[in-house]
């Protein structure tokens, strides 16, 4: 069985996943840690039923290099305790973690999702960063798309999905309300229309 590759995001209702600035010392940029307090702060049940099924379902990780600079010092681990694959163009040595190990891709988006879908074993491969996603959702690597939508407006910051190659379409999958985010899941279609 081979998972899908999902796009998880939290973002702003105008359509930031980070704040402006991005950094080591802020990694969500400013203002952009708001994106994440459904998941650490939640006040309902069904935020915590979805961080849960989050993390339930992940058998590993594609990420970005910059992702991987910004995020380590926070996580101080793997950002899941998965394997992490990190798509860069600089060759690096495998980092072992307690929970994973992040190994160090250099021959592109197709290679970096093939080596997590088959360390995954059946269970789905996880995107993090704006760029990666962007990548992988615009290669058509993207099978599914989880947005929390988050009721604030951060004004600047990163987008997903500015510049696209054209229309995507999506299939809804799921449709979770609370009055900390709007979580929804998208199938992402095929060219010729098929799921």
């Amino acid at each position: 069985m081979i998972g899908v590759v999902v796009i998880h995001k939290s973002m702003s209702l105008d359509g930031f996943v980070a704040g402006p600035a991005v950094s080591v010392e802020d990694p969500m940029g400013k203002g952009g840690e708001r994106l994440h307090e459904w998941l650490f702060e939640q006040s309902s049940q069904a935020d915590v039923d979805v961080a849960a099924a989050i993390f339930a379902e992940v058998g590993a990780v594609v990420l970005g290099r910059r992702t991987f600079e910004v995020g380590r010092p926070q996580w101080e681990d793997t950002p899941y305790p998965v394997p992490c694959f990190v798509l860069t163009h600089h060759a690096q040595l495998p980092i072992v973690e307690k929970s994973g190990t992040f190994t160090f891709v250099t021959d592109g988006a197709v290679s970096a999702v093939s080596q997590a879908r088959a360390a995954a074993d059946g269970r789905s491969v996880i995107v993090m960063g704006a760029e990666t996603s962007h990548a992988l959702l615009a290669a058509g690597l993207a099978d599914e798309i989880q947005i929390n939508l988050v009721p604030v407006l951060l004004g600047d910051g990163v987008r997903l999905f500015d510049d696209l190659p054209g229309p995507i379409d999506l299939e809804r999958l799921s449709l979770i309300e609370t009055d900390e985010a709007t979580h929804m899941r998208f199938r992402v279609r095929t060219p010729d229309g098929a799921s």
